[in-house]
């Protein structure tokens, strides 16, 4: 009983407060979140929604981490302005809560998480292995995550306006772009989108040598939705 009551306030703590709050659970089954320690290696050509998605699940996998469902926090745009054929990342990665390979929550929804209460920093954006992502400072920066996504988690319009996903994630050229955030927080100026962990800059292209220059690797977030 005492244990009970104990695990009870301990679980109270978590919810009154991210910053001050580890998951009850830990190690690799656990793990809910994770940063791709990889991408796939053809710039903004991640095999469609499809293939990034079994890009998150193949390294969830390998990591021990394989019996859950994973998604790629990733939005797509329709063809046209007025079409419908969009997909929101915010919709895509399951309730929550999420924690990452330590066991540190990130958010306990999705509300929470694409709000100033979210705990993505580039301490707790780890890789599946547990291990820190390279950022603002480090050689090579590697801190833009691939989202096509606005900062609440929803798709960008789609044609007249610009290519924020890459031609919904099948493009490897240097034309084209793709809409990423910083899993460390941090940008070139102190400006709330320069810290956006899901919106801050396009990429100058699609191509592996169009997405480095300003940060990226071909990397994303990986949720798992059950």
């Amino acid at each position: 009983m005492r244990n009970y009551l104990k695990a009870a306030g301990l679980a109270a703590v978590c919810v009154a407060g991210l910053s001050a709050c580890a998951s009850l659970q830990s190690g690799p089954q656990a793990m809910t979140f994770f940063v791709t320690s990889t991408g796939p290696g053809k710039g903004g050509d991640l095999g469609g929604l499809e293939g990034a998605d079994k890009h998150c699940q193949s390294l969830a996998t390998a990591a021990g981490a394989g019996n859950h469902e994973w998604h790629a926090y990733l939005s797509t745009q329709a063809p046209k302005l007025a079409d419908p054929g969009f997909v929101n990342a915010r919709d895509r990665i399951g309730n929550g809560p999420w924690q990452n390979a330590k066991g540190e929550i990130i958010a306990y929804n999705v509300a929470e998480l694409h709000s100033a209460k979210n705990n993505i920093t580039k301490q707790s954006a780890l890789d599946e292995n547990g291990k820190p992502v390279n950022g603002k400072g480090d050689t090579p920066n590697q801190h833009d995550m691939f989202t096509g996504s606005r900062p609440d988690g929803t798709a960008f319009p789609g044609a007249p306006f610009a290519d924020m996903s890459c031609g919904n994630w099948t493009k490897s050229s240097a034309d084209g772009s793709a809409m990423t955030g910083h899993h460390d927080r941090s940008g070139p100026i102190d400006a709330p989108w320069a810290s956006s962990w899901n919106s801050t800059h396009p990429t100058l292209g699609c191509s592996p040598e169009k997405i480095r220059p300003t940060g990226g690797d071909g990397r994303f977030y990986c949720f798992a939705v059950k």
